[in-house]
């Protein structure tokens, strides 16, 4: 009865293994039959691990399973937005705060958000620990290294007022920071982050800081960034092509938060400018933030979105008001939507 049992399971396992094999050998010859499409992707800023998901997309062929061949390249000064926009580039990572003022016009870029790269802000205040600057209300008799943005001054200014601080006893340093952690160690008190970089980068180093982020302070704050935007002519004239990249670009992130130490390998594989212990620690940091606690990767909260936007509105930081769902969609990461 023993050797029954096991001739049977053994069976069963051959009968598996050769459904998976006829099912895997399908899918290739589907993917050889697709029209290779090429698309461009144009980055924000020098590879991270904010773009794992990408990079490990490419590496492990699932772009080339749905026929897309992909062209990455990084951004101009300016950013993505205007080259994708002018269908220069197909797809463009971006941030839901600086688009803001291309959606509040008469004539609106001719881009959407197709995704949210990672779900919830991940920015905030980092400063050295022995400043004391553990709140927002800490700022006052310190100084910070300001981009000069309206956006970005106001945000500060709402959350130390919330915080029952005042923010014109903030020294403000126009200053175009590049290594926080070097900054803060240096004459700046206080720099705004995002913390997969530099407070991963302040643990590796040894540096003791105090971190606050700006979601913990006020939810409207928990505003998308970064996205990923596409072309609309694009999405409109070759949605198909679009819904392959992004059936292999969630694959890809979806196999790096589940595989982060693999992710960053690969990361550093394609990019041998970047530090791997560094790259390490970012994954280590961001696996479980890319889709957190969204239905599914890329998943964009209507409620989050708009309200960002009317809170900017309110506070008379765009010339128009931005109507209510416009700029992004999630018909490019909705599984019921990508079949």
């Amino acid at each position: 009865m023993k050797n029954l049992r096991k001739l049977l399971i053994l069976i069963l396992v051959g009968l598996f293994l050769t459904g998976c094999g006829k099912k895997d050998e399908k899918k290739s010859e589907e993917a050889k039959n697709l029209p290779k499409e090429k698309v461009s992707f144009l980055l924000d800023w020098e590879p991270n691990v904010n773009h794992a998901g990408l990079y490990v997309a490419m590496d492990k062929g699932f772009f080339e399973e749905e026929g897309i061949e992909v062209e990455v390249n990084q951004p101009p000064a300016n950013g993505a937005e205007a080259l994708v926009a002018s269908g220069k580039a197909d797809f463009g990572v971006s941030y839901q705060d600086t688009i803001a003022p291309a959606f509040a016009s008469d004539e609106p870029l001719p881009v959407t958000a197709v995704a949210a790269i990672i779900n919830h802000n991940t920015s905030g205040i980092i400063s050295l620990k022995d400043k004391g600057i553990e709140r927002p209300k800490d700022m006052e008799g310190h100084n910070y290294a300001t981009w000069g943005l309206p956006i970005e001054q106001a945000i500060l200014k709402q959350v130390i007022t919330d915080d029952g601080g005042d923010f014109s006893k903030v020294e403000l340093l126009p200053e175009n920071v590049v290594n926080a952690v070097q900054a803060i160690s240096g004459k700046i008190d206080s720099v705004w982050v995002f913390f997969q970089v530099d407070g991963v980068l302040a643990a590796k180093e040894n540096v003791p800081i105090n971190y606050f982020a700006f979601r913990d302070i006020s939810p409207v704050f928990d505003y998308y960034t970064p996205i990923l935007i596409a072309n609309n002519d694009f999405l409109k004239n070759k949605e198909d092509v679009a819904k392959r990249f992004m059936r292999a670009f969630i694959k890809g992130y979806e196999y790096a938060a589940k595989n982060p130490k693999e992710a960053a390998d690969i990361l550093v594989k394609i990019n041998p400018e970047l530090d791997k212990d560094f790259a390490e620690k970012g994954m280590e940091y961001l696996a479980d933030k890319y889709q957190d606690d969204a239905k599914y990767f890329g998943q964009i909260d209507p409620d989050r979105w708009n309200n960002f936007y009317q809170w900017l509105w309110e506070n008379k930081l765009i010339n128009k008001e931005i109507p209510k769902d416009f700029g992004f969609t999630d018909d490019f990461v909705n599984p019921e939507k990508l079949k």
